[in-house]
């Protein structure tokens, strides 16, 4: 697949923009502001891939990428995580006694409330963290701060006050790779994960019995994820993923089992685990 553009929700700088740029430097990375801006660019061609934050190991699953993936005919080729970095940046000159104010987005300032603290900053709410530093920028306010990732201060053209000012070291986003068509690798090729979806019969026991095929074909499943579908308070939708290639003769098995106590399976992708899995 020749990719010449990639879209991703954010301002430039962003963290997906980060991501982009480390796998795909050659490609022209398109910020959008919506998530929903960011499919409809793949859907219409406009861009061959979308990249697309699905779980961060603090704050757990991206709220509505989950709602989006299965109705949107999109495949997921390809996954990777990134070590979420934040820098306390301000305008040229600047020196952190000067900051008053810090801004990013909410999450942001949930993970680096140590420096906040610290320092007596007074914390305000932007829509991205690397908004917030286009935001200072455009300000030009020596007593505004702004937490964002590293890429942003070469951007917009601020001072690093202070590196990797997160609360935790282990900050990380899991990130997928959508397109239009799928691309699947050859069974044995390496590690492989395959997503899925599926709705449960309404029946006694039928999500135990609907897994009960992994467990009996040594499948290991690394995600279970119930959500509404539908305005239903019932949680009849899963989303699943497990480790192995639907071509291997267990999980193709356990599939077939699947299929048995479901209304609905339809694979999302199968792609090549990213190493970090194995780190």
């Amino acid at each position: 697949m020749t990719v010449t553009r990639i879209a991703y929700q954010g301002e430039p700088g962003a963290n997906s923009h980060i991501v982009c740029a480390e796998h795909y430097p050659e490609a022209e990375a398109v910020p959008c502001a919506s998530f929903e801006d960011v499919f409809a660019a793949v859907e219409s061609g406009d861009c061959q891939l979308a990249m697309i934050p699905i779980d961060n190991s603090l704050a757990g699953r991206v709220a509505d990428i989950h709602h989006f993936l299965p109705t949107s005919g999109l495949h997921i080729v390809a996954e990777h995580f990134l070590r979420i970095r934040f820098h306390l940046m301000g305008l040229p000159g600047t020196a952190i006694d000067d900051i008053k104010t810090v801004h990013s987005h909410v999450h942001a300032l949930g993970q680096c409330r140590n420096l906040i603290r610290e320092h007596g900053f007074t914390p305000v709410i932007s829509g991205d963290t690397a908004g917030a530093a286009r935001e200072v920028k455009e300000a030009g306010d020596p007593t505004m701060g702004a937490i964002a990732p590293p890429m942003a201060a070469d951007i917009y053209g601020l001072d690093v006050l202070a590196t990797d000012v997160e609360d935790e070291d282990h900050n990380t986003t899991r990130f997928v790779v959508l397109a239009p068509d799928p691309v699947v690798p050859a069974q044995g090729s390496g590690p492989t994960v395959t997503s899925f979806i599926f709705n449960v019969r309404n029946l006694p026991a039928a999500l135990y019995k609907a897994l009960g095929g992994f467990a009996t074909n040594g499948i290991n499943m690394t995600k279970l994820e119930s959500y509404m579908v539908g305005g239903e308070f019932a949680a009849t939708q899963f989303l699943a993923e497990v480790d192995g290639h639907p071509d291997d003769l267990g999980l193709a098995r356990a599939l077939e089992e699947l299929t048995f106590f479901t209304t609905e399976v339809k694979v999302l992708g199968v792609y090549p685990a990213d190493p970090f899995r194995s780190s």
